[in-house]
């Protein structure tokens, strides 16, 4: 009769460790953020024309190619930073709920930058609707970073992981 070697005992199953409400709020919060962020970038294409009449009024003293440059450097940015930022949602989401700290961290680094970019965007010469839906983002980070940080989340975090 076969007998396995003595030191290959199987490891008891431990129990798959319960997400907190506070950390699936917040991952719920990053879905939405991704979600708005998709808007955001149809948005920005979508709203060219007001986006030109923008930079014209804030720039009157440029030519019109300027103005043409302007509009398509604001465009082709807004094009990579969006797909940027819906993957880094996506992929922050994904961590946090599997307790992984270093998405958290970065999530709020993330957020830190996002807010002085959301400040910066103010100045931006966009169209209004598209000014609006860099601030309904900023809120979705702002709800996913104030439930991260929160106690039952931070123990979580700090759990070991099986």
């Amino acid at each position: 009769m076969y007998q396995p070697y003595p030191g290959a005992t199987q490891m008891p199953d431990t129990p798959p460790r319960t997400v907190p409400q506070s950390v699936r709020q917040a991952v719920k919060a990053m879905y939405g953020g991704a979600a708005v962020s998709l808007i955001y970038l149809i948005a920005s294409i979508a709203t060219v024309g007001s986006t030109k009449t923008a930079i014209e009024k804030r720039f009157p003293h440029l030519t019109a190619s300027q103005v043409t440059t302007e509009q398509h450097v604001l465009l082709i940015a807004g094009i990579v930073s969006g797909l940027i930022a819906i993957a880094a949602w996506l992929l922050i989401a994904r961590s946090c709920r599997a307790g992984k700290n270093w998405a958290r961290i970065t999530g709020t680094v993330l957020f830190g930058l996002a807010t002085l970019d959301a400040l910066g965007g103010l100045i931006n010469p966009v169209a209004v609707p598209v000014k609006i839906l860099a601030f309904v983002i900023w809120l979705f980070g702002l709800i996913a970073v104030v439930r991260l940080w929160q106690a039952a989340s931070t123990a979580f975090f700090r759990a070991p992981r099986p």
